[in-house]
């Protein structure tokens, strides 16, 4: 029996020819990912199991993206103990305030996953590089705490789904939308432990679509979600990736859980309703004008690449926030910031009455930049809308693309592009 691209890669890891779903592997690791949230547990597991050196200086990265600049004492406190054991070790790659981005957006900008790697990340949504054909997913600060030390960590081997792209998008239409709509259709339990290997012509979806569709794979319970590559991906890694590396292609008889077909002409802009990402709707929806906001928030790991960026500036252009909504435009790493600064899209968001923050998770995990209060809604374009999850347990969030969420800001309730004036 075949394998499919994730097995193949894991199979790879572990030095073996072959894997099968269910088993159970030690695979060596290409990079090994934290933040500044998760990596002060992992340095304090590093440190108690009395480890004192790293397997690869090179292939350890600590992002500080969560709660930088500091917002409290505790947040500075914990990237000083990040900063302490980078010099220590003296990690290559870490990116601190004035160099970080949203760690999600950072690595591929950084030319530092590839096709055919393997890495680990101490922040669920890990899973994003899959759009670069690798394999990459989440793990506890435990786990990346030894890996930090080994260089490898144990996986099972997951079973697959096959996610066949058919169709064209329509106006308006992004990845987002995308994902929603599968995760609609799935349940956040409908991908458990499960690989989510998309193939057919992929050609419809650009890299920003692949990103966040892989990002938000963790959101269908998915381990990992991957693409195959094609010429979009060579064309991203130009520039970028200036080592070899190996594109992984699923065999013609590799077994699947089971197959979905996904035709985008079938796919609106989605929106997913408090308080699980599988509560979606369309956007055109009866009920959605009757969700009056207080807030959106454009930005994160998942939405914050410059095309998202693009998609706001061009509903906001000329146009105004609704009286009494807050807007919060957040671009995911200092790169895609000055792109935004070049093209006019700050001046663009600024006359919108919106503000435009450095590169943070902020508001996302209800950090901080945005946190809601009791009773307020918004419509913001991160991955989780769990009670709780952006500020008080009374608050909603309402997940959606760029283009809605900023259409819902000019409305002042939840609307489609399409039918702004």
């Amino acid at each position: 029996m075949g394998m499919t691209m994730t097995q193949k890669i894991l199979a790879a890891h572990a030095n073996l020819k072959e894997v099968h779903a269910g088993q159970l592997i030690q695979a060596k690791l290409d990079l090994v990912l934290a933040n500044d949230i998760t990596a002060p547990v992992s340095i304090n597991e590093f440190e108690r199991a009395g480890f004192n050196k790293v397997f690869d200086k090179s292939k350890i990265v600590f992002v500080m993206d969560h709660f930088t600049p500091n917002k409290d004492i505790k947040s500075a406190a914990q990237c000083k103990q990040c900063r302490i054991f980078a010099r220590k070790f003296e990690l290559e790659k870490f990116y601190d305030v004035g160099e970080m981005g949203i760690e999600h957006a950072l690595l591929p900008e950084k030319g530092l996953v590839a096709p055919g790697e393997a890495v680990i990340g101490a922040d669920s949504h890990t899973c994003t590089y899959g759009a670069l054909n690798a394999f990459s997913t989440g793990v506890g600060s435990t786990d990346l705490g030894a890996a930090m030390a080994v260089g490898y960590t144990w996986f099972k081997v997951p079973e697959a789904i096959k996610i066949k792209i058919t169709g064209h998008k329509r106006k308006f239409v992004s990845g987002k939308d995308v994902i929603l709509y599968l995760i609609g259709l799935i349940g956040v339990d409908g991908a458990r432990y499960q690989s989510l290997e998309f193939c057919g012509d992929i050609s419809q979806l650009t890299m920003a679509d692949r990103f966040t569709i892989c990002n938000m794979a963790i959101e269908a319970g998915a381990k990992n979600g991957i693409f195959p590559c094609d010429d979009l991906t060579r064309e991203y890694l130009k520039n970028r990736v200036n080592r070899d590396y190996k594109e992984i292609t699923a065999d013609a008889d590799a077994e699947y859980a089971r197959e979905i077909e996904l035709n985008l002409d079938e796919i609106d802009c989605t929106v997913a309703w408090p308080h699980l990402p599988e509560n979606a709707k369309p956007a055109s929806d009866k009920s959605s004008k009757e969700i009056k906001i207080d807030q959106v928030v454009i930005g994160s790991c998942t939405n914050g690449r410059i095309e998202d960026m693009q998609a706001a500036a061009e509903i906001f252009k000329g146009r105004h926030l609704a009286k009494d909504v807050r807007g919060i435009i957040i671009p995911a790493t200092q790169e895609i910031y000055r792109e935004c600064m070049k093209r006019g899209y700050v001046e663009i968001f600024l006359d919108a009455g919106c503000v435009f923050s450095t590169p943070t998770c902020g508001p996302c995990l209800g950090g901080h930049m945005g946190c809601l209060a009791a009773g307020e809604r918004c419509v913001s374009t991160t991955n989780r809308n769990f009670v709780g999850r952006m500020g008080d347990i009374s608050s909603e969030v309402y997940l959606a693309s760029p283009a809605v969420a900023a259409a819902s800001g000019i409305a002042g309730h939840i609307e489609h592009p399409a039918n702004l004036k």
